[in-house]
C-alpha cells in the first residue's frame, strides 16, 4: 500500500522524481533518506566539539562548551528534523510563498504574500536582528551557521516536500529567525480583523444589537464614525485579506507557590494552544553547557528556548488578547492623490513597489502606500478603489510593525535569567505580541507579568476604524512597563490564566473591550481549591475534560418542551444525567455540541446572514443572554410569526438530532463524541495529496472541547467536520522547581517532520492520553538507555572539507 501511495504522491505532484516512482524505488529511497543521528560530522563554524544524544523519542540532548556551539548544534538538529517547517515559516514572513506554490492550491499564497509585503515583515525581521546585543547576535549567527552546515554537508536527500516541489532552499540567514516572532505577533494580535467584522455588522444591525454580540463592550462603543463606516465596502476589505495564519484563542498556565505544593517549592504548568498539524509547531530539546541547562520547547527556526526552564527559572506563556492594532480611515488630499491629510496639513504617502514571483504564472506587482499610522491595507486587492469611499483609504496601526523590535533580545535574556526578578527585567524588552508570562524560580519566588507595547489611545476604544486626519484618535504613546499587569509573590500563592481578563474594570488603561470567556480559568481555580498539589496532580489537571460552559448552559437548554417527541425526550434524558465531561466515548457531548451549534445558528444566523460564522459559533455567553434577558434573539426575523425561546430550543434540537441520525444512525446511546472530535494532525502540504493521510496520517480521537482545560478547539462553521480537534495544546509542560529534572513534557506529534521517520508521530497517543516524558540524564545515562550519539567536530585548518 505504501508503494502505491508513493506513486500517487509523486504522480499527483507531477514533478521530476516521477521517474523514480515509476521505477518502484521511490518508497525505499525516501525511507532510507533519514538524517544521521549517530557518528561524527566535521563542520565549519564550531569552536569546540559538541555531542548530540538523541533519546528513544528522538529528543536531542545537546552537550556543548559554549553558548554559540550550543546554538550551532540546535540549528543543525532543527534542520535535520524540521527543515520544511523552517522554510515555510521564513517564506510566509518574507512574502515569498507564491514562488513555491503558485496558484496550484488556490489564490491564497499570492494573497498572503501581498499582506506580508504590505506589512514589510522581512524588513522588520532584519531590524530585529540589528537590535540584538552582541552576545545574542553571536547566538543567532551560530544558529544560522548550524543550519547551513547541515545543508552543506548532508548526505541524505532534502525532505520529501522539497522533492515534490523541486525546490532547493537558500542559505539560512539570522534575520530568518526573527520572522517567527513577527508571525506570532500577527496571529495573536488580530484585532484589526475584528474591527472589520464589527464595521460589517454595523451595516446590518443597529449599534445596540451589535454591542449585545460583544458582552464586554461598553455601551455605545460601536457607534463611532458610523456614517463614514457605512460608505466603506468592508465586505470587500474582508474578502481581500488572506485567511488568518491560525486561530488566536486559548492557552493555559498556572503557577503555585511552595506553600500550595507538596514539595514546598513552586510548580508551574503551561500548555500553549495553537493550530494542530503534523509536525506540530514545537520541538523538544535539552541543551547543557557549563553555565546552564535549557529544557523545553523550541520552535524550529528560532535559536532560543521559547518555553521551558534553565535550571534556575521556569516560565510559561498565554496570550493576553489585548488590542494593539487600530484601523485608521485616512483622507486623501483632494488636490494631490499622492498625499493625505494630517492634523498639521498634507503629507505625502510613503510608497514602494513590491514584485511577487508566482510559480508558473506572471509576476504580481504591488504598490504599497503607507501613512503616518501605518500601511494602507485597502490597497491589498491591487488598488481597487471601490472598497473605499472616494478620497479615503484604510491604514493599519500595529505595534508589531514599527520601531526597533527587541522581542528576540528579551527571549535571549529570559533564557539566561536566574530568578523571577531577573526575568521581569528581561521582559521589559518584549514588544509584541502581548503575552501573560508566569514565572517561578528554585529559590521559591513566583510571578506574573504581561509585557508588550500596548497603545494609549487619546480617544476611542479600538473596536471600529476611526478617522486618521483629525489626530483625536491617535496613539499618545504606550503603557509604561511598570504599569502593565503584573504581580510578584501574590498573597494567594497562585497565579492562573487561561486567556481570561488579566485586569479588573478599574484598571486605568484600556487593554481590550473583548476578553475571551473565562470557563477554563474558572475550572482550573475550582480544581486547585485550597489543597496542596504535586506534579502528578497538576499533570492530571491539564487533561481535565469537564466543560463549565456545558454545565452553565444545559439547565437553560433543558427547558425545551419535548411534548410527545420520543426522540427528543430520549436525548434530553441522556443530557439530564450528564456531568459535563467531554468524554470521547460518550454520546452526551456529541448531542450537546450539535444542539448548541444548531441553537446558535437558530438564534443569530437570521439577523447576521453571511456574517454569522466562526466568531459567533465560538461564543457561549451570548447564548445565555439570548435565553434569559435578550430574548428578542429567539425570534426568527425571516418569518412573520414571533418565535419564542422555547420554539428556538425545539427547532434547534430537532435539527441537531436530524444531523446526528444522518451521520451516526438512529441509536443515540451508541453515538460517540470521539467519532467527530478527532485531531486530524494534518500536514500542510502532503495531506492535500489523495491517499497520504490513509497511510501516514496521525488522526486520533480526543476528549475535551473548546471550553475545557484539555482544550479541543474546532472550526464549528465547517459543514463537514465542525468538531474536528484542530486547535489545542500542541505542547504541555509541568515544571517542578523542587527538582527540575522531574519536570514533565509532551508534544502532540513527534520530533521529526519526515513521514517516513519513526519519530513522525510517536508522541501522539501519549499526548492524547496525558502521558509525559522527563528530559534529564548525563551522557553516560543517556547512552546506557540506548541514545544515539552524534559528535559535531570542528573543521580545523587543513582538514578535508
Amino acid at each position: 500500500m505504501r508503494r502505491t501511495l508513493t506513486v500517487l504522491l509523486l504522480a499527483t505532484a507531477g514533478l521530476a522524481v516521477l521517474a523514480l516512482a515509476a521505477a518502484g524505488g521511490a518508497l525505499l529511497w525516501l525511507r532510507g533518506e533519514q538524517p544521521t543521528y549517530a557518528g561524527t560530522a566535521t563542520l565549519a563554524g564550531l569552536e569546540r566539539p559538541v555531542e548530540v544524544l538523541r533519546d528513544g523519542d528522538g529528543v536531542p540532548h545537546i552537550f556543548a562548551e559554549t553558548d554559540a556551539d550550543a546554538a550551532f548544534a540546535l540549528g543543525y538538529v532543527h534542520a535535520q528534523d524540521r527543515l520544511w517547517q523552517m522554510e515555510l515559516m521564513r517564506r510566509i514572513g518574507a512574502g515569498r510563498l507564491a514562488e513555491l506554490f503558485g496558484t496550484r492550491f488556490g489564490d491564497w499564497p499570492v494573497a498572503l504574500d501581498r499582506l506580508m509585503r504590505t506589512l514589510d515583515f522581512h524588513r522588520g525581521a532584519m531590524a530585529g536582528y540589528a537590535a540584538l546585543s552582541e552576545p545574542a547576535r553571536r547566538v543567532a549567527d551560530a544558529y544560522a551557521a548550524g543550519v547551513n552546515a547541515w545543508l552543506a554537508t548532508r548526505r541524505e536527500a532534502l525532505p520529501v516536500e522539497f522533492q515534490l516541489l523541486n525546490h532547493q532552499p537558500e542559505p539560512w540567514v539570522p534575520a530568518d529567525s526573527m520572522v517567527w516572532a513577527k508571525l506570532m505577533a500577527l496571529q495573536l494580535s488580530a484585532n484589526y480583523r475584528q474591527e472589520i467584522q464589527r464595521a460589517r455588522l454595523l451595516r446590518r444591525l443597529p449599534p445596540e444589537r451589535v454591542a449585545e454580540l460583544y458582552p464586554d463592550s461598553p455601551a455605545g462603543s460601536a457607534v463611532t464614525l458610523a456614517a463614514l463606516l457605512g460608505a466603506f465596502d468592508f465586505d470587500r476589505v474582508a474578502a481581500a485579506l488572506p485567511p488568518p495564519l491560525g486561530p488566536d484563542l486559548a492557552s493555559n498556565e498556572w503557577v503555585l507557590a511552595g506553600g500550595r505544593t507538596a514539595t514546598g517549592k513552586p510548580i508551574l504548568a503551561n500548555d500553549p494552544h495553537l493550530g494542530l498539524e503534523a509536525p506540530v509547531l514545537w520541538y523538544l530539546a535539552r541543551i547543557v553547557t557549563p553555565d546552564r541547562t535549557l529544557v523545553g520547547a523550541t520552535t524550529p527556526g528560532v535559536p532560543m528556548l521559547v518555553l521551558g526552564h534553565n535550571g534556575r527559572l521556569a516560565w510559561g506563556f498565554t496570550t493576553t488578547h489585548s488590542d494593539t492594532q487600530d484601523l485608521f480611515v485616512e483622507r486623501v488630499d483632494p488636490d494631490d492623490p499622492g498625499r493625505y491629510r494630517t492634523p498639521t496639513g498634507s503629507e505625502p504617502f510613503e510608497t514602494r513597489t513590491e514584485v511577487i514571483k508566482v510559480a508558473g504564472a506572471a509576476d504580481v506587482t504591488l504598490e504599497v502606500r503607507r501613512t503616518r499610522h501605518g500601511p494602507v491595507i485597502s490597497d491589498l486587492p491591487g488598488g481597487d478603489a471601490d472598497m473605499a469611499p472616494p478620497g479615503h483609504v484604510l491604514a493599519l496601526s500595529f505595534a508589531g510593525i514599527d520601531g526597533p523590535d527587541t522581542t528576540a533580545e528579551a527571549l535571549y535574556r529570559l533564557n539566561r535569567a536566574t530568578s523571577v526578578a531577573e526575568a521581569r527585567e528581561a521582559l521589559r524588552l518584549h514588544r509584541t505580541p502581548q503575552q501573560n508570562v508566569v514565572l517561578a524560580d528554585t529559590a521559591g519566588a513566583i510571578g506574573f507579568v504581561s509585557p508588550a507595547l500596548v497603545p494609549i489611545r487619546r480617544k476611542g476604544d479600538g473596536t471600529v476604524p476611526v478617522p486618521g486626519w483629525t489626530g483625536e484618535y491617535d496613539w499618545a504613546g504606550f503603557v509604561p512597563f511598570d504599569e502593565l499587569p503584573q504581580a510578584m509573590d501574590p498573597p494567594s500563592g497562585r497565579v492562573v490564566n487561561a486567556n481570561n481578563a488579566v485586569v479588573p474594570p478599574s484598571y486605568p488603561h484600556l487593554l481590550t473591550t473583548d476578553w475571551p470567556e473565562p470557563y477554563r480559568a474558572d475550572r482550573i481555580l475550582e480544581m486547585l481549591g485550597q489543597e496542596r498539589h504535586d506534579v502528578d496532580g497538576v499533570v492530571a489537571q491539564q487533561m481535565d475534560a469537564v466543560s463549565p460552559a456545558a454545565r452553565g448552559l444545559l439547565p437553560l437548554m433543558l427547558e425545551v418542551p419535548v411534548g410527545g417527541d420520543a426522540r427528543a425526550a430520549a436525548a434530553v434524558d441522556l443530557l439530564k444525567g450528564w456531568d459535563g465531561t467531554m468524554d470521547r466515548d460518550r454520546p452526551e457531548p456529541l448531542i450537546y455540541e450539535w444542539w448548541l451549534r444548531e441553537l446558535k445558528r437558530t438564534l443569530f444566523a437570521d439577523e447576521l446572514g453571511e456574517l454569522f460564522g466562526e466568531t459567533f459559533y465560538e461564543r457561549n455567553e451570548i447564548v445565555r443572554r439570548a435565553l434569559t434577558d435578550r430574548r428578542h434573539w429567539c425570534d426568527d426575523v425571516a418569518t412573520p410569526a414571533m418565535e419564542s425561546c422555547a420554539d428556538a430550543l425545539v427547532a434547534s434540537l430537532r435539527s441537531a438530532l436530524d444531523r446526528l441520525e444522518d451521520r451516526h444512525g438512529g441509536a443515540p446511546a451508541a453515538w460517540r463524541w470521539g467519532a467527530e472530535h478527532r485531531a486530524p494532525l494534518a500536514h500542510r502540504v502532503l495531506s492535500r495529496i489523495p491517499g497520504f493521510d490513509a497511510v501516514f496520517g496521525l488522526a486520533v480521537e480526543t476528549d475535551g472541547s473548546g471550553t475545557t482545560v484539555n482544550r479541543g478547539g474546532s472550526r464549528i462553521a465547517d459543514p463537514d467536520a465542525p468538531f474536528a480537534h484542530v486547535h489545542g495544546a500542541g505542547y504541555r509542560a509541568v515544571y517542578d522547581l523542587a527538582d527540575l529534572a522531574r519536570s514533565r513534557f509532551v508534544i502532540a506529534t513527534g520530533q521529526s517532520g519526515n513521514p517516513f521517520s519513526p519519530h513522525w508521530g510517536d508522541f501522539v497517543e501519549r499526548w492524547r492520553d496525558g502521558g509525559t516524558v522527563t528530559l534529564s540524564g548525563d551522557r553516560a545515562a543517556l547512552e546506557a538507555a540506548g541514545a544515539d550519539r552524534l559528535i559535531l567536530q570542528p573543521l580545523r585548518t587543513g582538514d578535508p572539507s
